[in-house]
């Protein structure tokens, strides 16, 4: 014997979800969608009413990991650690993975190169830096190693170096060398990378200095012929 519903009611603090009164009594909260199939007057069995709270548990925690998402790329394993703290049962969150897997909001591989990509235009690292980085992500060794076969790994020192030198470029050549190279070390470069960025950044720092006194010295023997 079931039991019948004698009222269905929003609920005050998420109007998406609903009060459902089973025999007089308040039993459960449901989504609206969900509940869009129920009426007042039917009646449930306690296996349709399990089936139903399964269902909502499922719904809830993919708004979970939606919203999770929303903010910026996720990995498989970042998501699936997030609803793990909300202690939603395993079942149910590897089900929400494969529900975001089959609708193109969760794949491992575009998340690695993405990530590589946001790295590379704004924070250059070396490629064990960024192997290191989607190991944490949960990454797969296979997924990793595509994202990262054309990686230009001079070029990224290069581009990480010539940002920093800015605020190094009054500093003696001993001193340069050593903050700049430490520097680049932190970022995960290997030395072999390291000293020819490095020499080839501090030339160019002496070129613009240079021209910059051929510039001044032209200017100021113009501007004493003209006076």
């Amino acid at each position: 014997m079931g039991k019948v519903i004698t009222a269905i009611e929003p609920q005050k603090k998420d109007r998406k979800r609903v009060s459902i009164y089973l025999d007089g009594e308040f039993s459960f909260g449901l989504s609206g969608i969900l509940a869009a199939c129920l009426k007042i007057g039917q009646e449930l069995s306690n296996e349709k009413i399990g089936q139903l709270l399964h269902e909502d548990q499922f719904e809830k925690a993919t708004q979970k990991a939606l919203h999770f998402i929303s903010y910026r790329p996720r990995s498989i394993l970042e998501v699936r650690k997030n609803l793990i703290t909300k202690e939603i049962p395993s079942t149910v969150i590897e089900n929400v993975i494969e529900r975001l897997e089959n609708n193109y909001l969760l794949n491992d591989e575009v998340f690695a190169k993405e990530w590589i990509n946001d790295r590379n235009d704004f924070h250059p690292r070396s490629r064990l830096a960024l192997r290191m980085e989607l190991k944490e992500k949960g990454i797969p060794e296979e997924i990793i190693e595509s994202a990262l076969e054309n990686l230009d790994e001079d070029g990224l020192a290069y581009k990480a170096a010539k940002k920093y030198s800015n605020r190094l470029k009054k500093l003696e050549l001993q001193l340069f060398r050593k903050k700049l190279s430490s520097f680049l070390a932190r970022k995960g470069f290997a030395y072999s990378i390291i000293y020819p960025v490095v020499d080839k950044i501090w030339n160019e720092i002496q070129d613009e200095s240079n021209q910059g006194e051929l510039n001044f010295n032209k200017d100021n023997s113009w501007t004493q012929q003209h006076t």
